[in-house]
């Protein structure tokens, strides 16, 4: 049960002065809420930007060069501008020392008038520019003498919405700031006092009323205390989640590798070191009384799947069943087609789940609660309450970024602590990994299996498409294949950008019933139907959104079309690259961006033209744009957190991980103190998931 002192933070927004039905959607959008109505928790925890410094004139002959200042004066003449002209009215505002321009476009005279009319003194707020050797400030904000200590000397600046001013949201979360109840401090006196942090009270005062636009940054104290707080947050839960699945013993399997040996005669090529090493591995954290725990990485093509497959025979030797979950029913697909004929070879029966599979799906359910199919391959639809195993001893989930700790531990709950293989095709930077998965043993798959071929990776602009589909027409010509990836399924009027399926009209005409579309919206057997055609003789270029980012294995596919590059990220450009390359002939990829590029997205551009090595693009793509959450299924980079930026706040993390070790081993050992303090942590972080395995909790 949360705790009562947190009960104010947990109040909707719309209980707040000026938040009502129309300003509770904007709330909602610019903080991120997806479900349930935002929070005045949700308020504080949107931090603001930037700042505006006003500067307090004491005399209008001592206005600096530019800057906002806040200066008081007498209104000395009005100057309206003539009817019908699109000139601005001014107001002169004189102090006997010095004069200032009020300069206002578009404005009615009455309302100047009453605002400030002929011989009343006034305080102005505003942007100061000169023009002509004259001070001016376009709309500047007016107040009577008495008014004047409302002005914010620092105005914090927000990120914001269409409809959504940064003054009204600052009001806002003001008012959310008066809410907040004084809550018990869970980090140690010691550390407090090391770093120089503020209570997380003050720290969020300093950041929506700063008294200096230095405080609103990163790297200073006030925000570095938040961020450390989300971070030990998150460590927490990832501990206690880990804890919790250790607390089980798992069962020691007993097998020769006699299945496995099988496998490899039956293939034309040998393992990779990194394989055989990786097996190894496994193979002893089988063999162990332990629950395995482990998290297998490796680029595009490295061979994890067969990885995978060698564990699955040898728990199968020991009379345990496998599931592979998959983030896509294409992915799954993919791995049912390659693993099933191998099980079939051995032996093995596997067989596919996902959530449009009805034929048949009785008689499977049934033989797979009876022990007869040995490997279940699917998506979300293996945690499914009528999905039963006699014995599930391996879980393997693949693409792991795509699920989150929840939907893991349904599918491993199927089971009497199965062991749990994690893999994923977007390596994660080194100081992610020691900080996410310190708990896990890690194994990495560098080498690329003998016959892959770097992948030639081009950069040009939209503007020569003309010349690239003329260099598609010859390639197609020559028998090769061609994905070519659009952003969006169909035109959309508020984003410039191109189509799949106008993209697939266009090159259809061209290329008549060798072109072939693709998407999410598609009906399942239209998708299979693509696919096949692709595979086949009749297929030659395969239009599609990035549907194909996983699992699609198409070897005869040697070009790839990546149109409006600059609007995907770093993984997923890397992954999207990984489609070709898989057969014997030389590779390409082609990304095509519109002019003109942000800084951002020139860096990413370079940095896959420069590197196939999906290990040093992750820790570029860290850099350009975060982590992510990992506890979750939010996973497109910042912001995964909300308050810490791993650029900034990188230093933090091991700091945060050893924190929650002391926490945890205190709370392992029944002591009660500060305990009521960590309870308030996660759940003011959304760390419901957690309260439940604390010992007590």
């Amino acid at each position: 049960m949360r705790p009562a002192l947190l009960d104010p933070l947990f109040a909707e927004a719309a209980s707040l002065p000026g938040v009502g039905p129309k300003v509770e959607k904007l709330l909602a959008r610019v903080t991120g809420v997806a479900e349930g109505p935002p929070l005045v928790r949700d308020l504080l925890f949107h931090l603001p930007v930037s700042a505006i410094a006003r500067q307090q004139i004491a005399s209008l002959d001592e206005l600096p060069q530019q800057g906002h200042v806040v200066v008081t004066g007498k209104v000395e003449h009005h100057e309206a501008p003539r009817r019908h002209s699109r000139a601005p009215y001014r107001v002169i505002i004189d102090d006997g020392r010095g004069t200032v321009e009020l300069i206002f476009f578009n404005i009615r005279s009455q309302w100047i008038e009453k605002i400030l009319p002929l011989g009343a003194t006034r305080t102005i707020s505003g942007r100061l520019d000169w023009f002509d050797y004259r001070a001016q400030i376009v709309h500047p904000e007016v107040m009577e003498p008495g008014e004047a200590d409302k002005i914010q000397m620092v105005e914090p600046i927000y990120p914001l919405t269409e409809g959504l001013s940064s003054r009204v949201l600052g009001k806002i979360v003001r008012a959310a700031l008066d809410r907040a109840p004084t809550l018990p401090e869970w980090i140690t006196s010691d550390l407090m006092g090391r770093e120089k942090w503020p209570s997380l009270t003050e720290a969020l005062a300093t950041m929506h009323r700063p008294q200096e636009a230095a405080a609103l940054l990163p790297e200073a104290a006030a925000w570095r205390r938040l961020a450390f707080d989300e971070l030990l947050a998150s460590q927490l839960t990832l501990g206690l989640v880990r804890r919790n699945a250790r607390k089980t013993a798992g069962k020691a399997r007993r097998f020769s590798g006699e299945r496995a040996a099988k496998l490899q005669a039956l293939l034309p090529f040998a393992l990779t070191q990194a394989q055989q090493d990786t097996i190894a591995h496994i193979r002893k954290d089988l063999r162990a009384p332990e629950r395995m725990l482990r998290l297998l990485q490796g680029d595009v093509g490295s061979g994890k799947t067969l990885v995978a497959l060698t564990a699955i025979l040898d728990v199968s030797e020991d009379g345990g069943q496998a599931a592979l979950m998959a983030p896509t029913e294409i992915l799954a697909r993919q791995h049912f087609a390659t693993i099933a004929p191998l099980a079939e070879s051995i032996g093995l029966k596997a067989a596919l789940f996902t959530g449009k599979e009805i034929a048949g799906r009785g008689e499977k359910l049934a033989a797979l609660a009876a022990g007869n199919i040995d490997i279940a391959i699917g998506t979300h639809a293996l945690f499914q309450e009528s999905v039963a195993f006699k014995d599930l001893g391996l879980v393997i989930v693949d693409e792991q970024h795509r699920f989150g700790v929840h939907q893991r531990m349904l599918l491993s709950a199927k089971g009497s602590a199965p062991d749990l293989l994690v893999m994923t095709a977007t390596p994660i930077p080194r100081t992610l990994v020691l900080t996410y998965f310190g708990d896990m043993e890690i194994s990495e798959l560098r080498e690329k299996p003998a016959g892959r071929r770097p992948i030639d990776t081009r950069v040009a602009s939209s503007e020569r498409l003309l010349e690239v589909k003329e260099r598609i027409r010859s390639a197609i010509d020559k028998g090769e294949k061609v994905y070519w990836v659009c952003p969006l399924v169909e035109e959309s009027e508020s984003l410039d950008v191109a189509a799949a399926e106008e993209r697939f009209r266009d090159l259809e005409k061209m290329f008549g019933a060798q072109a072939l579309l693709l998407h999410g919206r598609m009906k399942a057997s239209e998708k299979a139907a693509a696919m096949q055609r692709f595979r086949e003789a009749g297929g030659a270029v395969l239009v599609a959104t990035t549907v194909i980012e996983v699992g699609v294995d198409v070897p005869d596919a040697s070009i790839i079309v990546i149109e409006h590059a600059e609007r995907f990220g770093l993984a997923q450009l890397h992954q999207l690259r990984g489609r070709v390359g898989r057969g014997d002939k030389p590779s390409s990829c082609l990304l095509l961006y519109k002019p003109p590029l942000s800084e951002t997205a020139r860096e990413r551009l370079k940095v896959m033209r420069d590197t196939n090595d999906g290990f040093v693009i992750a820790e570029a793509d860290l850099k350009l744009r975060g982590e992510g959450d990992l506890l979750g299924t939010r996973q497109s980079g910042m912001p995964g957190f909300r308050l810490a930026r791993p650029e900034f706040h990188g230093d933090l993390l091991a700091l945060a991980r050893d924190e929650a070790k002391l926490i945890l081993a205190r709370e392992e050992k029944g002591g009660d103190a500060g305990r009521e303090a960590i309870r308030c942590l996660l759940y003011l972080f959304g760390r419901d998931e957690a309260i439940r395995l604390m010992r007590s909790g």
